[in-house]
């Protein structure tokens, strides 16, 4: 247990390079991005969502076909909860504009206090 607790903090907070652009990106196209922070864990997404909500006031959850969104910022990132047979399933993934919110440091420790 503590060898995967491991796994999944140095998951979260293994650094990728941020995209730099000039435009806002629409929600298909941060969908289809490619994720920053990609983990699982053995917490319900419910639980995740609701922690997450609470860590960061501007973020706004709905739900499509069994998976919880979370859009944190003005469509500067999109966090996707997903049930599994384990727990659950964390993909967040940045738009190509930086809105100024939540510094990409700040969210991975979010995620990474909400997840274990």
């Amino acid at each position: 247990m503590i060898l995967h607790r491991f796994a999944l903090v140095s998951a979260v907070l293994s650094g990728v390079a941020v995209l730099a652009a000039c435009s806002s990106t629409s929600s298909p196209e941060l969908r289809a991005s490619r994720p920053v922070i990609h983990v699982s864990s053995a917490r319900a997404a419910s639980d995740i969502s609701s922690c997450l909500q609470r860590m960061i006031p501007s973020a706004q959850a709905t739900r499509d076909q069994g998976s919880t969104e979370l859009m944190v910022g003005s469509n500067a990132w999109l966090v996707t909860l997903t049930p599994s047979s384990y727990g659950s399933i964390v993909k967040v993934q940045q738009s190509s504009s930086d809105d100024g919110g939540v510094p990409e440091p700040e969210l991975r420790f979010d995620i990474a206090r909400c997840t274990t």
